[in-house]
């Protein structure tokens, strides 16, 4: 299958350590929400769904990180994730970690690849 790119959004627009961007990706026939964020100066893309409930994570839109700026927590039940990889570094995940998503940063955007697969809805973060 072919990989089908689609530009989620301007490169500054991901603030490092600071709000992501929600956007959604058809996965298996239906939309499902995922985000993107920056963190030590590159940008990751994930589902938007806790590893532990599948719940999205974020406590306000487009509001990923703890308040450490460290780590990215479940509002629900305080899950923490790992920022560069998605693995859970503190609750009841029973080794699962956020499903990643590949993305492409490149002249000044960040582009989600997918493989075989039409693309979402992106629903910008304020």
């Amino acid at each position: 299958m072919a990989a089908h790119e689609r530009l989620i959004c301007a490169a500054a627009d991901l603030a490092d350590g600071g709000s992501g961007l929600r956007f959604t990706v058809t996965r298996h026939g239906a939309d499902q929400p995922a985000f993107a964020i920056r963190f030590r100066g590159r940008a990751y893309a994930y589902l938007n769904r806790c590893a532990h409930v599948p719940i999205e994570i974020d406590w306000e839109h487009g509001k990923f990180f703890d308040h450490s700026g460290l780590y990215l927590i479940c509002a629900t039940h305080g899950a923490l994730y790992e920022p560069e990889s998605g693995r859970c570094a503190l609750g009841r995940c029973d080794g699962r970690g956020l499903i990643p998503l590949r993305i492409e940063e490149r002249d000044g955007h960040v582009y989600l690849i997918e493989e075989g697969v039409e693309g979402g809805r992106e629903q910008r973060s304020k």
